[in-house]
């Protein structure tokens, strides 16, 4: 099981792609937090160029307050990380971290539940997406 669930978008400019990810992120519950623009922060703090790369972080709220009832350090693993970035080719890659993955270092059986309820409404998220 890989530690990222991902797919490719073709035909789609990174802007709409970043609408169409948020928008399918609501139809799943989540919001988005934050979105730091990788390649204006490299720009700035670094001076090199990057293609477009964006993190979203995505919280539904029911689910974090379950997991922080469950474990009160949990909020060092979110929100859920959701990338858009650029590729080489003008595709526009989207991936979420797989929250089992992740989770799983955690040795707290309570957590195994809403790690798997996450991860399949974040999988319906990028399914959604083609």
């Amino acid at each position: 099981m890989g530690y990222y669930i991902g797919t490719i978008l073709k035909d789609c400019s990174f802007e709409e792609a970043i609408k169409k990810v948020i928008s399918a992120l609501k139809d799943q519950g989540f919001g988005v937090l934050t979105e730091i623009d990788m390649k204006t922060t490299l720009k700035e703090k670094l001076q090199v160029d990057i293609k477009k790369y964006k993190i979203l972080g995505a919280c539904n709220p029911p689910f974090a307050y379950k997991a922080l009832k469950a474990e009160d350090k949990i909020g060092t693993m979110l929100p859920c990380n959701v990338i858009v970035q650029e590729k080489e080719n003008g595709e526009i890659e989207v991936a979420a971290v797989n929250p089992i993955v992740s989770m799983s270092a955690i040795e707290n059986k309570e957590l195994e539940g809403i790690a798997k309820e996450v991860s399949d409404k974040l999988e319906n998220m990028i399914h959604s997406l083609n």
